[in-house]
Parts: C-alpha cells; sequence; structure tokens
C-alpha cells in the first residue's frame, strides 16, 4: 500500500489522515493550523512542516485539504513528479490550479461527499467516509488513478468517475445550493424573532442544518463553483417564483409540492444495480469509466488491473 501525507488537517483531511491509517498505511501530515497539528500530534500522528511533509516521501501519495483560495501557493510548493490528489468541493478551478502552478505531478481530482457542519481535527473521524460517494476527475486511466481510487476504497467509501464538468453542475444543485438555500432558511426563520426560534423544530433544524457551516468555508466552496452554481440559483429561482405566482393566484401549491416529493423519493428510492467489470487496461477504460459515473454507477472494489463497478 502507498504512502499517504495529508496537507490539511480539518474535518475531511483530518479524517482522511485517520482512515489511512487505520487501513494499514503509513501517513503523515502537515496543517497551517497549530491548533490541529497539536491535537493530531496529542492523538500520535506525524504532523511536520509542510514542505518536509511534501518532501519526505516521492513515491506517497499526497492529499491536498485545504480550501479552494489556498490551493494556488499551496501547488507552487509541491514537487514535480508527485501522485497528487484533492478533496476540494469544486473540481473545475481545481484542474485549472493544478496545469497552472504544478503542471508536471501527476494528479487525480477527488472529492469525497461527507462531511458535516463542524470543522477542525476534532470533527473527523476514521470512519466519516463508509459508504459515501467518493468522486473521482481523471485525465487518463493508469496505475495512479488506480492508487487514488484504492486510497478511497480503503476509507471504505465507493468510487464515482466523472468530468470536472459534470461534477461541478451536479454539486451546486445538491451540495452549493442547499448551502445558499439553507442561510436563507434560517435568516428568514430568526428573521421571526423569539417566537419562532421557540417553536422551530424537526423541519427548520434539518432544513438549516448546513448553515453551521464556518462561513468562510461555505463561501469558498459555493463562489468557487460560481457558473454552475448561478445556473442552480435559477432553476431553484424559477420554481419559487412559479410557488409564488401560484400561491397568490389560486392558493394552490400542488405543482411544487409534489415534484419535491418526486425528488425526494428519486434519492430514497435508488434502482438496483447491475454488477460490471472494466479492464482498465483498454484504450477505452477512461470513457468507460466516465459513462459509469453519468450513468450513476460506481466502482466498488479494484482487482489487479480491472474496476468492479455497479452501474443502474
Amino acid at each position: 500500500m502507498r504512502d499517504v501525507c495529508v496537507i490539511g488537517l480539518g474535518l475531511i483531511g483530518g479524517s482522511v489522515l485517520r482512515g489511512a491509517k487505520a487501513a494499514g498505511r503509513t501517513v503523515w501530515g502537515a496543517t497551517a493550523s497549530k491548533e490541529d497539528a497539536d491535537k493530531a500530534r496529542a492523538e500520535g500522528f506525524d504532523i511536520t512542516t509542510v514542505d518536509e511533509a511534501l518532501g519526505r516521501n516521492p513515491e506517497a501519495l499526497v492529499v491536498l485539504a485545504v480550501p479552494m483560495p489556498a490551493l494556488p501557493d499551496l501547488l507552487r510548493k509541491v514537487p514535480a513528479h508527485t501522485r497528487l490528489t484533492d478533496v476540494t468541493s469544486v473540481k473545475g478551478p481545481v484542474h485549472d490550479a493544478v496545469h497552472r502552478y504544478a503542471a508536471n505531478t501527476r494528479f487525480v481530482g477527488g472529492h469525497p461527499m461527507a462531511g458535516t457542519s463542524k470543522s477542525g481535527w476534532d470533527a473527523g473521524s476514521a470512519n466519516l467516509f463508509e459508504g459515501a460517494a467518493w468522486v473521482v476527475t481523471p485525465e487518463e486511466a493508469d496505475d495512479h488513478l488506480n492508487d487514488v481510487m484504492r486510497l478511497a476504497l480503503d476509507l471504505k467509501a465507493h468510487v464515482v468517475p466523472t468530468t470536472p464538468e459534470e461534477h461541478d453542475e451536479a454539486v451546486a444543485r445538491i451540495s452549493h445550493l442547499p448551502h445558499i438555500m439553507a442561510a436563507i432558511l434560517a435568516a428568514v426563520g430568526a428573521d421571526g424573532g423569539p417566537l419562532a426560534m421557540a417553536l422551530a423544530a424537526g423541519s427548520f433544524g434539518d432544513g438549516t442544518r448546513v448553515a453551521g457551516s464556518r462561513p468562510e468555508l461555505v463561501r469558498a466552496m459555493c463562489e468557487g463553483n460560481r457558473d454552475a452554481l448561478l445556473m442552480a440559483v435559477d432553476d431553484a429561482l424559477g420554481r419559487l417564483g412559479a410557488a409564488r405566482g401560484s400561491l397568490a393566484s389560486t392558493g394552490g401549491l400542488a405543482k411544487t409540492i409534489e415534484a419535491g416529493h418526486e425528488g425526494r423519493n428519486a434519492l430514497v428510492s435508488q434502482p438496483q444495480r447491475t454488477k460490471i467489470t472494466i479492464d482498465l487496461t483498454k484504450p477505452g477504460a477512461l470513457a468507460a469509466l466516465r459513462n459509469l459515473g453519468s450513468r450513476g454507477g460506481r466502482v466498488v472494489g479494484l482487482n489487479g488491473s480491472t474496476a468492479e463497478a455497479e452501474t443502474s
């Protein structure tokens, strides 16, 4: 198993470090946060400076787990030929940054679809990714892609291959827009005063949970996916406008409520999956992996040069 170096030890990076160690890998890390570094060392983890961490083992898999605004300066420090991945919640801008600042590295983009509204080292856990989707956005099918997928599988996630563009459009709708909507819901509720807050129960709590995330992290995530998020916001505004128009004219909300009910059912009623095998040595392997992801499929195992997958 390849050694793992994690730069950034917040919720996601700290969980990757813990999970990789639990899987039997040699791990070390670095972070700009003295508080997170001290807490990680207190739990027995090998934490050092960024420069030392990046230079320790040229064959290690380096995981970048810092917010998007911090990536350019960090990428300038990454040695050439480093095996590199990331866990950032946008992929197009990350790929652009890697090509600009660390073009001589071997890079496969990544994004584990897991987390909480809490942040920092204390929020992480070795099993955070269990059962979660871990997106990869490879530019070619090679042994480095296998390394990144194997790390995700070792952390008990399943792998969803796609392109940076498709990833960003998807997460704008199911991750970034919900953060915006949660912020608006929380603000509207709070404007209702003490009585509204005293009466707030499960639906308000569920709908506003992610508004408890650190604002600077939410801003970095959402602003970094500006173009795709604008399209998702326009879609949401159009639906809100239609709901308002219907409520004002007829007093009815049937179309809005029924469409939402169907959307929720699409989440909780996943279709039965069929097992397939993808030969990663064939010329069309990258296209096959991307097609798998676009259909909602996933890689659940690696067996030599083949990927064991499930597709809808």
